[in-house]
């Protein structure tokens, strides 16, 4: 290897946690972000790096820019996509190279109401929420001025501000995910229904691929009646582990030894807000 591809190796290396941690919070699929940064190596490969005055920055634009294209393409896809769509749950716990200086902007209800922006909007909000951009760089990177960018991540915060209720801390979102697990295995209907917030809603991801809702289920009494009555056949002969999905809490069910579904919830001081079940073969890989 010549010390010029050398060095550029060395530099794409250096990088490369936080240009896949950009392209998983802007995709919310880690294949998509593992093509974006292979996309990015080729490129800079090719590229005159000469004339690049700082390789960091001249990657993350790269990456960024190309997520942004594949945002707008991806969300064309997902209309023929088979019930609610949620983003891949990456195993936080494994350390896997998501690049988090903060670990912000990772869990799935928020990736999740990210797909509500614009690919301009989320880009902006990761860029400055996830890896702390200053405006100006954010500015350079999506092509725009500063005052833009600035209102750009403003439009984001207030979004999610607006849509979504104050999370609770780590060890009540677990505490409530472990009562909703022991009242969902026994089938108790009371049980349930305390552990939810009155408007809970419940997103069920697999796309055809296995039996499922194939729509959300909305209220606490519903929710209730609806999981009491999945108890015997659901839960019946599946192990249950404890494993970390997006920063949060979560619940892997396994049936003769294959993974079949990561199961997590958000939380907020009314109880239990969203019930997301990832049940999709083609989203479990990180819980093998």
């Amino acid at each position: 290897m010549s010390p010029q591809l050398d060095q550029a190796e060395s530099a794409f290396a250096a990088a490369r946690p936080r240009l896949f941690g950009i392209a998983y919070r802007m995709t919310g699929s880690v294949a998509d972000a593992e093509d974006l940064v292979q996309e990015v190596w080729l490129r800079w490969q090719l590229a005159d790096r000469a004339s690049v005055l700082s390789p960091e920055a001249y990657l993350a634009t790269a990456i960024t820019r190309l997520a942004i294209n594949e945002s707008q393409t991806a969300r064309a896809r997902r209309e023929t996509y088979v019930g609610p769509w949620l983003p891949e749950p990456v195993d936080t716990a494994a350390d896997p190279q998501l690049g988090a200086e903060r670990g912000a902007v990772l869990e799935l209800a928020v990736l999740m109401l990210l797909e509500k922006l614009t690919p301009t909007e989320r880009a902006a909000y990761v860029l400055r929420e996830a890896f702390d951009y200053p405006y100006r760089e954010i500015a350079e990177i999506v092509r725009t001025t500063e005052v833009a960018a600035r209102q750009l991540v403003s439009r984001a915060r207030k979004h999610l501000a607006d849509e979504r209720r104050a999370p609770v801390g780590r060890a009540e979102q677990r505490r409530l995910l472990e009562a909703f697990v022991a009242a969902a295995q026994a089938g108790d209907l009371a049980g349930l229904e305390k552990l939810f917030a009155q408007d809970v809603v419940s997103y069920s991801d697999n796309n055809g691929a296995v039996r499922a809702a194939g729509r959300p289920l909305f209220g606490a009494a519903t929710l209730a009646k609806i999981f009491a009555a999945w108890a015997p056949g659901f839960w019946a002969g599946a192990q249950v582990d404890h494993v970390e999905a997006n920063g949060e809490s979560a619940v892997r069910l396994r049936t003769d030894g294959n993974t079949c579904a990561v199961i997590t919830v958000t939380v907020s001081e009314e109880g239990i807000d969203q019930v997301l079940w990832l049940v999709n073969p083609e989203k479990l890989a990180a819980f093998r």
